[in-house]
């Protein structure tokens, strides 16, 4: 399972694209799309399928800049599950998942793929995928 490709509002895993939030298990299985209940806040219920897959770590994309945030206390309860978490950008993100996966770790990740604000509008200008 390779990330093969990010940009604003598109990721490809093995060549597939997906336009939407998503999630990515252990065992590759990808969730798509993926919502959280309280938009750029990420909490404990908004991930129970990974905390259920019990990874050793968890990579989160924040989004290109940066504005999904896990909630203050979703790292402490993670680590007390044995799952270490690491919050980035989503471009950088996604190189981190690659990285993790070649060395064969058992690792998950979530990734905000979309987000308007701190965006230059102009950039996004033309048909979408959907």
């Amino acid at each position: 399972m390779m990330i093969t490709s990010y940009s604003f509002g598109h990721m490809e895993i093995n060549g597939k694209p997906y336009y939407k939030d998503l999630m990515i298990l252990p065992d590759g299985t990808i969730l798509h799309p993926w919502w959280r209940k309280a938009g750029h806040t990420l909490s404990l219920p908004d991930i129970q399928e990974i905390i259920t897959a019990a990874p050793d770590i968890l990579v989160i994309g924040t989004g290109s800049p940066g504005m999904m945030q896990p909630e203050q206390t979703l790292s402490n309860e993670l680590e007390s599950r044995g799952i270490e978490t690491k919050a980035m950008p989503t471009r950088e993100a996604a190189q981190e998942y690659n990285s993790l996966h070649e060395q064969g770790r058992k690792v998950a990740a979530c990734f905000h793929l979309t987000c308007l604000i701190g965006i230059d509008a102009q950039h996004l200008i033309g048909p979408g995928p959907d």
